[in-house]
């Protein structure tokens, strides 16, 4: 929701199009937690309590303008309140869950080898699928955790990204698994061909396949730029050598805030499966959560691209009709790249990093 004045309310869709919603005399209008299933426990609130931020569901019929809908009722979640839902989930996958690339399936035991996401001393864990364990699939277009899909466990193929929430094992290396998320993804290392800000498109050359592809661009597409000092610490992790770890965490501080650690890894040991996180980067008793050291880089757009620059990203699948779609990528990474030939570091960024994801949860009422 955008804006109330009265009993009028503009809405901004998940689809970008903005309606103007009268709520009509006698109109329902009640609040919902994030999660809830049904209106068994919904609390009528006034027009007054709604706040610009919230997410409404408007019922009614069309007005009599483009755009406009007479509303007989309106469903509402607190901004607020999705805020402590994603926080609670958000440390529940930390606490409890696992990420990294499918290496088999065997459908007919359940049972899943996923390797976690790692720079280094990548483990290989057990996923456990049970009657009980709810599948769910990206679309190969989007990333949002509210376009995923309930799935069976035969459309996880080997060479997905996969995410586990469940109980773990005492040694780390299996999970019966409560919720499993999966999906296609795109793990890309190449340098700038040309970059087109107006489209939105930008078109690299592999390094991997030694041909040009194109990407699409969006304003959801989370681009960074690591600082030298940070991209030669990862090349010392992919080389074998010990980074300073200190340093990294002080740059990361320097760029808007501490590197916050690796909460999923037990205290001693670094499994990279933080949400959102691809890598466990760090020193022993806690590995910082390497994609919240990215979020923290200097922010780039598809201007600052220059031919020859060289990159590494993640990417949905995409279809026959439309480009794959650049999730997040990462400019300043040639000491990256030159300590990683065999093309480890297409891998280290994770799908897992934008609003929507199964760390943070669905929020649509």
């Amino acid at each position: 929701m955008k804006a109330i004045s009265g009993n009028s309310i503009t809405l901004a869709a998940d689809s970008g199009a903005e309606f103007a919603v009268v709520v009509q005399e006698g109109a329902k209008v009640v609040r919902v937690a994030p999660g809830q299933k049904d209106l068994k426990d919904a609390k009528a609130i006034l027009l007054s309590d709604i706040q610009p931020g919230d997410r409404i569901l408007v019922r009614g019929a069309a007005g009599a303008l483009a755009n406009s809908i007479a509303a007989s009722s309106v469903i509402v979640m607190a901004q607020s309140d999705i805020a402590a839902k994603q926080a609670r989930d958000r440390e529940e996958w930390q606490k409890r869950g696992i990420g990294g690339l499918v290496t088999a399936v065997d459908s007919a035991s359940g049972a899943i080898s996923v390797t976690t996401a790692a720079i280094a001393d990548k483990k290989s864990v057990t996923v456990h699928v049970t009657p009980e364990t709810t599948l769910r699939r990206y679309a190969p277009d989007s990333v949002k955790f509210d376009d995923a899909k309930p799935a069976a466990i035969a459309a996880v193929k080997p060479g997905d990204q996969l995410r586990a929430r469940g109980s773990r094992s005492e040694d780390g290396s299996e999970i019966k698994a409560d919720e499993i998320v999966s999906g296609t993804f795109r793990n890309i290392a190449g340098t700038v061909i040309s970059g087109d800000a107006a489209s939105g498109l930008l078109t690299l050359q592999d390094l991997a396949t030694k041909k040009p592809v194109t990407l699409k661009v969006t304003a959801e597409s989370q681009l960074r730029k690591l600082p030298a000092p940070i991209a030669q610490r990862i090349a010392a992790r992919l080389k074998g050598g010990t980074p300073d770890t200190t340093g990294a965490d002080s740059s990361a501080s320097a760029n808007g805030g501490s590197a916050a650690p690796n909460s999923d890894a037990p205290r001693g040991r670094s499994t990279g499966a933080g949400p959102g996180s691809g890598t466990g980067m760090g020193r022993v008793g806690g590995a910082a959560d390497f994609q919240q050291i990215i979020s923290r880089m200097p922010a780039a757009t598809l201007g600052d691209l220059q031919k020859g620059d060289a990159v590494i990203l993640v990417a949905t699948e995409g279809t026959a009709t439309s480009p794959s779609t650049v999730i997040t990528l990462l400019g300043g990474v040639e000491a990256i790249l030159q300590a990683s030939p065999n093309g480890t570091a297409s891998t280290i960024l994770s799908p897992w990093s934008l609003s929507g994801s199964p760390a943070e949860g669905g929020t649509t009422p």
